[in-house]
Order: C-alpha cells, then structure tokens, then sequence
C-alpha cells in the first residue's frame, strides 16, 4: 500500500521530467504547471492563495497575512537538469503536514519563485524581493539567456517588500550531503556564499591562420583561472566551482573574442570566503595581464552567513527527538528570512550525498519520516 507521501508525490514526479535530469526553471511551462498543482493541493485543504506581487505563491489555513501565522514551504525551480526533490519535497512535505494539524492551527505553504537562480541568474530571488533584499527594479531588469527579462516573465512590475507577520518559518528540504546517518536533521547555519561573473576579452580570429605568437586569446586566461580558483580553494578549506561558462563568437574554428565564466564560492565564514574571492581574482588580474588579455568581476549575488536561530533550531531538535544539528553550504529561502523570522530548516536523508543532479534521491520512507517531523514542529508553533 503505497503511502500518503508516494501518491502525492506521483502526481508531481513526471512534470519537467526530461531524459537527464529536470528542467523546471522559473516562470516556464514546467514551473507554471506545478504552480497550478499548488493551487489545485490548497483548493483540497480550503486554504485560500496569493501571490505577493513577486511571483511567490503563498497557500493560507487562516486569514492571510495575519499575525502569528506559522510559515512552510520551498520552491519549485530546479537547475538545469537538477535533480526531482530540491525545493518541491519542502512543497509537498508542507502539504502532508498540514493534514496532520488540528483545525485552528494557523500555517501558510509557500512556493518561493526562482530560487536556483537557474533562469535570472540571481538566487532566492522571489524571497530577497519579498524582504527587501534586492531592488525591484533591478530584478525586473534581470534578463534570462534568451533575453526575456524578469518583469516579462512575471508578467508586471515586482512590489518588492512588504511587512512580515509571521511567528517563525520552517523549511524542509533533501540533505546536500552526507552528514545525516538518521532520516531528518536540523540545520545550524548556512555557509556564506556568491557568485561572480568574469568576463575575458581578446581578440577573434582564425584558428587556422593567426600565429600562436600573435594570438589574444581570452580562452586561455579563463582556463588558467578556473585551475586557480580550484587551488585556491583547496588550499583554503573552500569551495570554488565554475559550473557556467558563455564564448563568443562560439566556432570551432575561431579564436574566440570573449570568453565569460561564472564563479560560485563558498566558505565556511566570511574572513575566508573574501579571502578566497580575492585570490583568485588577484591571479586571473596577474595572469590576463600577461596574456594582453582584458577583465572584469562583477559579483551578482552575495549572501553573507547565515546562523538560524540558536533557541528554535534546539527547540525543534529536542522535539524530534534530539536530532542532529548541522550546518550546511547550500542557500535557501529560509536563510533569505532568518534575518526578519525566526526560521528553522529540516533536512531529509539523502543516500547518495549527490544533488543539483539527476541522481539526487531520498527514499519514501525518509521522506515520510520528513513529514511527520515536520507536522510535529508544525503543531508546537502554532
């Protein structure tokens, strides 16, 4: 008999679904199907929706923006050709949970939009416009690799901030790791992190008839900085990945002109993610220097530490049983909020440790010991 959690899930599981991985990026069909879904899982519960100006959809059992109402929820956006459980499990997970409340419990699910960053390049976007984080014309600004803007997309302008009135706020979501040897952790921090853009630019030309001693190549700075942010990063007890890279003009048999990679860097504190940024570009400086090669940073995001709140995430440890407590590198909606809520995150057992990949897993049963953890936190707070 398949239980509460699997039969949901099924209804979810195929949308976006493609031959490696997910696609579900922000405001696509994909993304727009599962927020009808959304819609369609609140109607069942009687729960009203709204959506805040900011493409964040928000599921209320209670009059909505009223005080002292209890916050859950995730996001539905992947990475490209991500895994199925990052974001959408915290979705699902409110829903079951909030099956499992006695009538009067005030809670609101939320579905937070474009928090990969995967589509507008800057992540936790819907919730960084809803606390003021980012401006909202900068974010309408925001433009996707086929140059539809964010504003286009959403459909109107962002509102921007507005005043937060909940009691605490409670993220459930797939472990990205392998700390966890039991089915459900509680998070303690989240590292600082960023991400950076550099941009290399030199000269196109034949890659049949230009002399390698008459060559610009903008290429070759770009590779001699990805090998050094991987030392660098190393030797700091860091992390420095660069996933994204865009050439121009992008022909096999042309020297390319301009070659753009983006740095994501994180750490386990401040001093040493600064540290570590200016390192690296100090080298790609020296090195594009040598090669008469032009560059430029420009940082898109970055998100400082973030430590929940300390009396919360033992409070809700002790109530599930003292489970473990643990800090984690990957950001969130929950870290955007922790500085105007206080907020709490459960992690889900994860086998393979593996995310942001097809291969990224959690077993139903895990999942279902998620849900009841998180219905238990759930009706001590409110």
């Amino acid at each position: 008999m398949s239980s509460a959690f699997a039969s949901l899930w099924a209804e979810i599981a195929p949308i976006g679904l493609t031959d490696n991985g997910y696609l579900r990026f922000a405001l696509t069909e994909p993304e727009r199907v599962l927020r009808d879904w959304f819609r369609n899982q609140a109607d069942r519960r009687d729960m009203t929706v709204t959506e805040d100006g900011n493409g964040n959809l928000f599921a209320w059992r209670g009059e909505p923006w009223a005080d002292g109402v209890v916050l859950t929820g995730s996001h539905f956006d992947s990475v490209p050709h991500g895994g199925g459980y990052d974001g959408p499990l915290g979705i699902v997970s409110a829903f079951l949970a909030v099956d499992r409340l006695p009538a009067g419990r005030n809670v609101a699910v939320a579905a937070f939009c474009e928090e990969e960053g995967g589509r507008f390049g800057v992540p936790c976007l819907g919730s960084r416009l809803l606390t003021g984080a980012i401006d909202p014309s900068h974010a309408a600004r925001l433009c996707d690799r086929d140059g539809v803007s964010f504003e286009e997309a959403l459909g109107y302008r962002p509102a921007g901030p507005r005043r937060l009135r909940f009691k605490a706020a409670v993220e459930l979501h797939i472990e990205q790791g392998r700390a966890l040897d039991v089915p459900v952790g509680v998070a303690s921090a989240i590292w600082p992190h960023g991400r950076w853009r550099f941009d290399f630019r030199g000269d196109a030309d034949h890659a049949g008839t230009t002399r390698m001693a008459d060559r610009r190549d903008p290429m070759l700075t770009y590779a001699y900085m990805v090998l050094a942010a991987n030392k660098e990063a190393r030797l700091a007890g860091a992390h420095a990945t660069i996933g994204r890279v865009a050439v121009e003009p992008n022909a096999t048999n042309a020297i390319p002109s301009l070659v753009r990679g983006w740095l994501d860097a994180r750490a386990a504190d401040e001093s040493t993610l600064e540290t570590l940024v200016e390192a690296i570009v100090k080298r790609a400086t020296d090195r594009a220097g040598r090669d008469g090669i032009a560059v430029s940073v420009e940082p898109e995001s970055v998100t400082a530490e973030v430590a929940f709140d300390t009396a919360l995430a033992s409070r809700v440890s002790e109530l599930l049983g003292d489970a473990p407590i643990l800090p984690t590198g990957a950001g969130h909606d929950a870290g955007v909020l922790s500085a105007h809520v206080p907020t709490a995150m459960l992690f889900v057992r994860n086998p393979t440790g593996v995310s942001h990949s097809p291969a990224e897993h959690a077993t139903d049963d895990d999942c279902e010991a998620g849900v009841e953890a998180l219905a238990t936190v759930l009706l001590e707070l409110t």
